[in-house]
């Protein structure tokens, strides 16, 4: 789980949308990319980013 102050701070690189915790991924709220959690940390790039 990904700290709250953390996940506020965090935007979709891609749309600039905000996003959210769901099911072990970081998830846009706008265009629902879902970036993958590795370790702890939320890898908020792109191309890493499921649809």
């Amino acid at each position: 789980m990904i700290d709250k102050e953390l996940l506020d701070l965090l935007i979709c690189p891609s749309c600039k949308g905000e996003v959210e915790e769901r099911n072990g991924k970081i998830v846009c709220k706008e265009c629902g990319l879902k970036y993958p959690i590795k370790d702890g940390i939320p890898v908020m790039l792109v191309d890493e980013a499921q649809k």
